[in-house]
């Protein structure tokens, strides 16, 4: 993905409309495939985030999920991650607060890779 001066850049998810359908963006950064979530995902959504992680690890040496767009995530969501992170190198970015909340309460963020920033969850 470029931006208008030619510089690769992850998607921003703070762009995103507050009523949009849950979706994800995809795109290579480097060595890595970043998947950005925008959204709510539940069990409904939950196949187009696996779609998107599969993806990435198909091609790529690790996958990151840019989570700063994520409004709510349910269990579906949360076994995902922590089952492709057994499979794969995962690492979570920016988590919302509320989502940051959920992995903190459940100890998800001791298993899961989780960084501050998208730059540190690309950089090895």
């Amino acid at each position: 993905m470029s931006s208008a001066s030619g510089e690769d850049r992850p998607p921003d998810p703070t762009t995103a409309h507050a009523g949009s359908l849950p979706h994800v963006m995809q795109c290579e950064q480097g060595a890595a495939w970043l998947v950005t979530v925008v959204g709510a995902f539940d069990l409904d959504s939950v196949l187009v985030l696996s779609a998107a992680l599969e993806t990435g690890a198909r091609t790529h040496s690790k996958v990151v999920v840019d989570a700063a767009g994520l409004t709510f995530a349910d269990s579906s969501v949360l076994n995902l991650l922590l089952h492709f992170h057994r499979t794969a190198v995962l690492r979570v970015a920016r988590p919302a607060p509320p989502i940051a909340r959920v992995l903190e309460l459940t100890g998800a963020d001791t298993v899961l890779d989780v960084r501050p920033t998208v730059e540190d969850a690309l950089a090895w």
